[in-house]
């Protein structure tokens, strides 16, 4: 079955795009075909990495969002990732009411996800809060993204009455591991996808591809977990 994929936060820095980017390189390298959209019309991360793949995405047009559907009634057999800009969620939870959306997807066989990228400050446990009091439905799944690349300490989000709500909701946590920056960086200067930063020698030393190799492989389990429908207690912690 394929899935639709929002990937959100709302708040700007916390590695939405990043997040987008490695579920991209999990179809890829699981031979799932997926196709992506892209709301940064800024910066275009997304799309800057996976361009072959991704469409420009306007929150704002339902004209456009409407391509996302156009698209998955064309090509059911696509999983589609939505790379959602910060403060898109008004804009994107309004064409999601009052077209029926969630229901136009049942109906297609997609299984819906919104993926909540968070640091580990207070602010993006407020919009935790907020995601969950939107989505409050059987027909999307969640799954908090702890990205330990923008945040070490998230002791006191496990420990609020939020994060044990989203527990309460059989939501999925995923632990997103810390990348050593210095290889973020030459990534993102390479303008490389993953899959060239753990192959090409052109772009990565033999130790550094190996290293983005074991990194990839310890997020892929947790997909694969999340993916398919395993309960949370079975996904183990990773720093």
């Amino acid at each position: 079955m394929a899935g639709l994929h929002f990937i959100g936060g709302e708040k700007g820095g916390v590695g939405k795009s990043f997040t987008a980017r490695l579920l991209a390189q999990y179809f890829v390298d699981k031979q799932l075909p997926f196709v992506g959209f892209d709301s940064d019309q800024s910066h275009g991360t997304f799309s800057r990495f996976y361009r072959d793949f991704t469409h420009p995405l306007n929150t704002r047009s339902f004209d456009s969002l409407d391509r996302i559907v156009e698209l998955a009634e064309s090509a059911p057999q696509n999983n589609i990732i939505v790379d959602l800009a910060a403060q898109t969620f008004d804009n994107l939870s309004q064409w999601l009411e009052e077209s029926q959306i969630l229901e136009i997807f049942a109906e297609l066989g997609f299984d819906v996800y919104m993926w909540h990228v968070m640091d580990d400050g207070a602010d993006s446990l407020a919009l935790l809060g907020k995601t969950m009091e939107r989505f409050r439905t059987e027909q999307v799944r969640l799954v908090v993204v702890e990205n330990r690349g923008r945040g070490d300490d998230f002791d006191l989000v496990e420990q609020s009455s939020t994060f044990g709500r989203a527990k309460s909701l059989d939501a999925h946590t995923m632990v997103l591991s810390r990348l050593q920056p210095s290889l973020v960086r030459k990534i993102d200067f390479s303008d490389a996808s993953f899959w060239a930063a753990a192959n090409n020698r052109d772009v990565m030393s033999t130790v550094e591809r190996h290293r983005v190799a074991a990194w990839l492989n310890k997020q892929y389990l947790q997909i694969d977990s999340i993916l398919a429908d395993e309960p949370v207690d079975q996904l183990e912690p990773m720093t």
